[in-house]
């Protein structure tokens, strides 16, 4: 398959195409740059663009972590571990998105966000049941430390489903 190369775009178009990606969706500052780089024709265009972006209130970093961190919480129900794994993965400034995720999160009670996770995603089957089952219950564990849950809440939840979740203890990985 020919794969051919973006045409590289003068300053005015550079400018274009930014709007037109910020439409699309939000970007990091740093996803952003990237984004511009691979399509500029001149690489002093793009910090150009940037500031002008950030001067007109479109590009700023503090919004887009806030933002993402209250759907991370809202939307998707996920814990702060997540949504800060998240941030750092679009290089969002590590105390940026540790800010942000504090304010989102600062209200929420972790073990209420965890129950709601779980029947959420085992809405078709009788958990206690389902749980008995070591896989299963191994299983669930690691989706609530995936989705950015703190390994005691997890194991505080799912020891109320299943007597083995003591067991959890020896996976857990010191995060916590």
């Amino acid at each position: 398959m020919d794969r051919r190369k973006p045409r590289k775009l003068a300053a005015d178009a550079l400018w274009e195409y930014a709007l037109r990606s910020l439409g699309g969706r939000a970007h990091s500052v740093a996803e952003l740059r990237d984004k511009l780089r691979r399509r500029a024709e001149r690489v002093a265009d793009v910090e150009d663009v940037l500031g002008k972006l950030k001067r007109a209130g479109y590009l700023d970093d503090r919004k887009f972590a806030a933002s993402y961190a209250e759907s991370h919480l809202g939307s998707q129900g996920f814990g702060r571990g997540r949504a800060l794994r998240d941030l750092r993965a679009k290089r969002v400034a590590p105390a940026v998105a540790e800010l942000a995720v504090q304010e989102a999160y600062r209200d929420t009670d972790e073990v209420n966000l965890i129950e709601a996770f779980l029947e959420r995603k085992y809405r078709k089957v009788a958990l206690k049941d389902y749980l008995a089952e070591p896989s299963h219950l191994n299983s669930a564990y690691r989706k609530l430390r995936l989705a950015g849950f703190s390994s005691a809440n997890a194991i505080r939840v799912l020891k109320r489903y299943a007597e083995q979740a003591e067991a959890l203890e020896s996976l857990d990985d010191g995060t916590g």
